[in-house]
């Protein structure tokens, strides 16, 4: 979740505890307050999928990076070694085992690399007789698939991620809408407490509370600004 968004969500909890605090037998404030929980469960739900999506795809990229230097540096090097030495014998074979591009993308490499083992699977005796460890097909095997499933965790973490980030963007413009309807509730019930109407607005400002009573309240665009006119001081004025 980037700043923005977490920083209107903890606005989100901010606000449904002021209401918590002050909710009264209105029946709008309830239905409002139980409709932003509902809104605030959905966005951490979708807040953990994203971190979850992130962190899967870190992991499947460390140990991809891992099993791809094993293979480039033990597993194929060596099956290239033996099939350059049976292509003396067999020429056709020279070309089969050409070692993968060092830069070659994840899929062309696990491509390649599958291609080897099926040439050397076809030619094991041949390729033993010339000093291959039967071991090496298995091992090669085992190192290309746990490869292949780092691509897929890759491609599902990143879906988990997208995925939620869309649905948090959408969840959180419904949390603002449903602020601004809280909004007007507070403002009809506390308008002429000038108190009250202060702990809102630090409560519903999207920067954060106020930090002492004697800073100037930070001003951020749009949603955290309190319309001319309805803050505290202009309570006082009025009263």
């Amino acid at each position: 979740m980037n700043a923005t968004l977490r920083r209107r969500l903890e606005r989100a909890v901010r606000v449904r505890d002021f209401i918590r605090a002050h909710l009264t037998d209105g029946a709008g404030e309830g239905t409002a307050l139980t409709r932003l929980e509902e809104l605030i469960q959905r966005a951490d739900a979708l807040a953990a999928q994203q971190r979850a999506g992130r962190v899967a795809t870190r992991a499947a990229t460390l140990q991809r990076e891992e099993l791809r230097h094993a293979l480039q540096s033990k597993l194929l090097i060596y099956l290239a070694a033996v099939g350059a030495v049976a292509a003396k014998d067999n020429t056709e074979l020279a070309p089969q085992f050409q070692l993968p591009r060092a830069g070659a993308s994840n899929q062309v490499f696990l491509t390649a690399a599958r291609g080897m083992l099926e040439k050397a699977t076809a030619q094991k005796d041949l390729l033993v007789s010339r000093g291959m460890s039967p071991q090496l097909l298995d091992d090669l095997t085992a190192a290309l698939t746990k490869y292949e499933q780092t691509l897929e965790a890759t491609r599902s973490g990143r879906r988990d991620h997208v995925g939620a980030s869309a649905d948090l963007e959408s969840v959180l413009s419904e949390i603002t809408e449903q602020v601004r309807l809280l909004d007007g509730l507070v403002r009809y019930r506390f308008s002429d407490n000038a108190e009250l109407m202060g702990a809102w607005a630090s409560a519903r400002n999207v920067l954060g509370p106020f930090r002492s009573k004697s800073e100037s309240p930070a001003q951020p665009a749009n949603e955290g600004q309190t319309p001319a006119g309805t803050g505290p001081d202009a309570v006082k004025s009025a009263a």
